[in-house]
């Protein structure tokens, strides 16, 4: 398995895999929607995209954001989507999606990589606290939908 970052000639794929991905948070399908969203994180770098290959198949992706710190006044970056295709979990591709996502952060002067996810997501959430990761009791996450 391989792990590296997304380029133009992964469209095809990683928009299949993203729609999976919106999909199980209860999306509707709409391939033309990812594959323009997709596109535009890749041309305009706006995101990090990596993707996890096993012979020329993408078979999972990470997607990072960057953002700030005013506390720290320092950069950081939001893991904000982690998919894997169900015929290859269990295999250590989330795992590895999650470490060069580390890697990543660290060697890019990041303070932190923040995550959420739902509550009923036992397994991601046994994933990150298997990776160090902690959770935090200090903060609540608010949203307002505009």
């Amino acid at each position: 398995m391989k792990i590296r970052r997304a380029e133009r000639r992964d469209l095809l794929q990683l928009t299949l895999l993203f729609n999976n991905y919106r999909k199980f948070y209860k999306q509707s399908q709409d391939l033309e929607a990812c594959k323009t969203f997709i596109k535009r994180r890749i041309e305009n770098n706006d995101s990090y995209i990596f993707v996890a290959s096993r012979k020329s198949q993408l078979v999972g992706f990470v997607q990072l954001y960057t953002s700030f710190s005013s506390v720290s006044m320092e950069k950081l970056y939001i893991l904000n989507d982690l998919f894997v295709l169900k015929q290859a979990r269990r295999h250590g591709v989330a795992d590895k999606l999650m470490q060069r996502a580390e890697e990543f952060a660290n060697n890019n002067q990041a303070c932190k990589l923040v995550l959420e996810t739902h509550k009923d997501n036992l397994v991601a959430q046994n994933l990150y606290v298997t990776r160090g990761w902690k959770k935090d009791f200090e903060t609540f996450c608010f949203t307002f939908n505009c």
